[in-house]
């Protein structure tokens, strides 16, 4: 099949991962404004220890711990009673009533003990016509909402349990007949009609695609089923998170599930990634561990995990924007997300995705940077100045380095001030000098101190260049190959000031360019979907592929290559969540014979269940560096090479390839 093609310079997407957005956030006027949790709320909740087996001495031990283990001074206060308080019962009047038997006291009481160590009350209940796990009863909207804040609640955990009358009321229902929306938007304005404001909690573990609706009822909504005290839960839950961490922003949080820190399920390391990434994806920090109580007290391990200053900082900061998938080296086994913080620093959270120590470098160009001025590790405790280009460190397995950079440079600038001078001052060596792809087609611009009166010779390495007189700048092409240890030495009678390196541009191969191979498919894509070709190939397997013959341009050397694949995934993992679901799809690009699989999060921003393309059209788009690239006619293809020998024997739907030659 001839090749159509399509040219493109999108510098934007050099060097990243994420979404084709086809769906943008709510605006903020259709958004829930009720002035509460402009930073992610922080607390307790009694579910992850507990389950739904609460009572009194459990609540008020566990309140009292926030405050005498610090956990209160740090932010952490809210105290919530999860599922399993009520009675099966309401009384005379239609209210609902605690079980006497749990709380002997009341809830009234409670919310005093709670609101006396200086604490916010938080309860929980359920838009459907029993709470979750205890068949406890019917919710009835606005009367509960005044009974909660006779109590003193200051938030309401809202689950959704019980809630499908044409399936017969199941406990969960992950396909339900209707959109779960209503249930919340009757509890929503009850919530919004009281006296005194109230944090109110979406819980309807994702089904749906809350993003899309939920910032307009709730300050919070959870975007994936229940977090699970097993390790793999924690890739699971970020897989579905990729595509949706733009929804966040001060208001409106999306909510990971409650911490496991503490409950002695995760090691050392994998509590720090667990929460190092709900922090900077700024999920609301709700302690799910016992932190005192008659038989268990807190580790001093996961307690220093949890009092952090800097990774609370980190979520409660006042920009309010959440960290974003940047990279995944699937075979090396490690990925990179990063995100903007006050003041100009950057959080970068570097996770070893595998079963056993090792070192990693995180390339700062991965995040925008090419320099830091300051640099800390927060988990090794280690501080640095003046870092160029890239950083590596030790990392437990399942650990992750987490690094708070400020002070920092965009991506491509080299300052003099960290060159190599020669004695004569004539000759400036750039190193550590960066390259997300091997070509010869990168454009520097060398910027000079002064200017000459006169043109003036000008070398990079061994090629000549003229520098007009008066010149401030001078831009040349340079060849330069994959990876953080290029240099540049520039010889120059005028001194330099600093220097800038631009990716060379890219060529877009769109799937309809590719022939189909044995059991994949073609289809076109509701209009505006399946960004930017509007049809997608499917059914790649060990033995379905789409291929195509390349011709890589003139100007091109062999060798290897960055690309961006662009892809359709919904395969969510909802029901699965228990077991091994990951919402994953994994892919095979083969160059020449040289393989190399990618593991693609979700792409969805639309709903699963009632959208245009149930979410498989939503494009994501996942950067590589792929080897085998050669002078001439590349044969590339596209499939799920040895698929049949994992979990799930079909590759992520394949839109297109960008490469940058």
């Amino acid at each position: 099949m001839s090749s159509s093609l399509v040219f493109v310079k999108l510098i934007s997407l050099w060097l990243t991962c994420g979404i084709l957005v086809e769906a943008s956030p709510l605006p903020l006027e259709t958004r829930l404004n009720n002035g509460l949790a402009r930073t992610p709320p922080m607390g307790w909740n009694s579910y992850n220890h507990y389950s739904c087996s609460p009572n009194e001495t459990i609540i008020h031990s566990n309140a009292q711990a926030l405050v005498d283990l610090g956990l209160k001074a740090k932010g952490y206060d809210t105290v919530t009673v999860d599922c399993g308080w009520t009675l099966p019962s309401r009384l005379a009047n239609g209210t609902l009533t605690w079980n006497p038997a749990l709380f002997p006291n009341g809830y009234f009481a409670l919310g005093q003990f709670i609101h006396g160590l200086g604490l916010k009350f938080g309860v929980y209940s359920d838009g459907g016509v029993q709470m979750c796990m205890t068949g406890s009863p019917a919710q009835v909207g606005s009367l509960d909402a005044q009974t909660f804040q006779s109590w003193g609640a200051d938030l309401l955990k809202y689950d959704n349990c019980y809630s499908d009358a044409a399936t017969g009321y199941p406990n969960t229902a992950y396909t339900p007949s209707k959109s779960p929306k209503p249930n919340f938007e009757v509890m929503s304005a009850a919530v919004a009609n009281l006296s005194r404001p109230m944090v109110f909690q979406v819980c309807d573990w994702g089904v749906d695609f809350p993003s899309a609706w939920a910032p307009a009822l709730g300050n919070s909504w959870r975007v994936t089923n229940d977090i699970i005290p097993a390790y793999r839960t924690i890739p699971r839950i970020l897989n579905q998170v990729v595509s949706q961490t733009d929804f966040a922003g001060p208001g409106q949080w999306l909510d990971l599930d409650m911490l496991e820190v503490g409950n002695n399920v995760f090691t050392q390391a994998e509590e720090q990634t667990h929460f190092s990434l709900w922090a900077i994806l700024k999920s609301p920090l709700v302690i799910g561990g016992a932190l005192k109580d008659a038989a268990t007290s807190i580790s001093a391990s996961s307690l220093a995990i949890l009092s952090n200053s800097d990774v609370i900082s980190y979520n409660q900061d006042s920009l309010g924007v959440a960290a974003s998938f940047k990279r995944r080296w699937t075979e090396k086994g490690y990925e990179v997300w990063a995100g903007p913080l006050s003041g100009g620093r950057t959080v970068v959270a570097v996770v070893n995705l595998l079963n056993s120590a090792t070192t990693l470098t995180v390339d700062f160009p991965d995040v925008g940077i090419q320099k830091a001025a300051s640099v800390k590790d927060i988990w090794n405790g280690v501080t640095l100045q003046n870092v160029l280009t890239s950083y590596t460190a030790k990392v437990a397995a399942h650990g992750t380095i987490l690094l708070e950079l400020g002070g920092t440079t965009a991506s491509g600038t080299y300052s003099a001030q960290d060159a190599t001078i020669s004695t004569d001052k004539k000759t400036t060596t750039f190193s550590k000098i960066y390259a997300g792809t091997t070509s010869k087609n990168y454009t520097a611009v060398l910027n000079f101190q002064t200017t000459s009166g006169s043109s003036s010779t000008i070398s990079i390495g061994t090629t000549s260049y003229t520098l007009p007189a008066n010149a401030k700048s001078l831009t040349a092409t340079v060849s330069l190959t994959a990876g953080n240890s290029n240099t540049l030495s520039i010889t120059s009678p005028v001194s330099l000031a600093f220097l800038t390196i631009t990716s060379p541009s890219s060529t877009f191969y769109p799937s309809t360019s590719f022939s189909l191979v044995g059991s994949s498919t073609r289809t076109t894509c509701v209009s505006s979907l399946c960004k930017p070709v509007g049809s997608k190939i499917g059914y790649l397997t060990s033995t379905g592929s789409a291929s195509l013959s390349i011709s890589a341009p003139t100007s091109s050397t062999p060798g290897f290559k960055f690309a961006n694949i662009y892809f359709c995934n919904n395969d969510i993992a909802i029901s699965t969540s228990w077991g091994y679901g990951t919402n994953t799809r994994n892919m095979t690009v083969n160059v020449n014979g040289n393989v190399q699989r990618i593991e693609v999060p979700l792409s969805g921003r639309s709903s699963e269940l009632y959208s245009a393309g149930l979410g498989w059209q939503d494009t994501g788009i996942f950067g590589v560096l792929l080897g085998g690239f050669v002078e001439g006619t590349n044969v590339v293809s596209v499939g799920n090479e040895g698929g049949d020998k994992g979990l799930v024997g079909y590759g992520a739907d394949f839109v297109g390839m960008e490469v940058f030659w």
